[in-house]
């Protein structure tokens, strides 16, 4: 038995669908878009930051000065967010907008790098090459807040954007213009969608935007920071509410009647945990 909620609903009721699994009928083997959704991105922020969650609230971008959107089209999937991104480039935010794909807050861009498919990492860290050589990198935070990067700029030595640009299809002085340009704004923040994490190397993609973020300090203000543009409107609400599996559990069907009929008798039964 299994149950598969979804993530365009309300907190409550992502709790009470999780309950009538776990409760009623006995199964901890509960779960929604989440596993596909941004899995990778969540693997890489809790490695890297300790949070699967975003940093701050997508309307932050009003305090931002640049605004990172890579593998997302927020007018067809966020529209409330690329309202947000509209009103703060009117403002005066600087977007820098990568994808592949053109997507219509392009035309809103101050820079729009559309990549060559499959070269999210290639472009990424010669971005990062470039901060480091021009050294952009915020040396207090990196030394009060982070571990490893000397090891990162090793890595990047061989991503150079000169060497990079045939590989992802951006000009090497236009990889430089908007590494620069998100280092030195007083808050950039990054947002990013399944065109990052649901691809063969999704993990290593958000790896890259969380290096990219510590490394020049661009979290923890209002402004900037990390934000995953969820593929539904409540996918974080709905993990928090537990609609999400724990362990797995397997019961017979003479169980599941009994759990069913217990349940419609108010009468529901406490769940068994599973055996270690």
């Amino acid at each position: 038995m299994c149950g598969f909620g979804s993530a365009k609903g309300t907190n409550e009721e992502a709790y009470l669908f999780q309950k009538l699994v776990r409760v009623g009928f006995g199964s901890n083997n509960v779960d929604h878009c989440t596993r596909l959704c941004h899995a990778s991105s969540v693997a890489a922020l809790m490695e890297g930051v300790n949070s699967g969650a975003v940093s701050n609230q997508v309307n932050d971008v009003m305090n931002a000065e640049v605004i990172f959107l890579i593998g997302a089209n927020p007018t067809s999937n966020h529209p409330v967010a690329a309202t947000w991104i509209k009103n703060a480039v009117k403002n005066g935010a600087k977007l820098i907008y990568a994808d592949p794909r053109r997507g219509d807050l392009g035309r809103h861009a101050t820079h729009y790098l559309q990549f060559k498919p499959d070269t999210d990492v290639a472009l990424l860290n010669a971005m990062m090459y470039t901060i480091v050589h021009e050294d952009l990198v915020d040396q207090d935070f990196i030394k009060s807040r982070t571990l490893g990067y000397d090891e990162l700029r090793k890595n990047v030595e061989g991503y150079s954007p000169e060497a990079m640009a045939p590989v992802c299809g951006i000009p090497a002085a236009t990889i430089r213009e908007v590494a620069r340009l998100y280092a030195t704004s007083k808050g950039s923040m990054i947002l990013w969608g399944m065109g990052i994490s649901q691809h063969i190397h999704g993990t290593d993609n958000a790896r890259c935007l969380i290096a990219l973020c510590m490394m020049t300090g661009q979290i923890g203000r209002p402004g900037c920071g990390l934000h995953p543009l969820r593929g539904q409107n409540n996918v974080q609400g709905a993990s928090d509410s537990g609609l999400i599996r724990w362990y797995s559990r397997i019961i017979s069907a003479s169980t599941m009647r009994q759990r069913v009929r217990a349940l419609k008798n108010y009468g529901v039964p406490p769940l068994i945990p599973s055996p270690g």
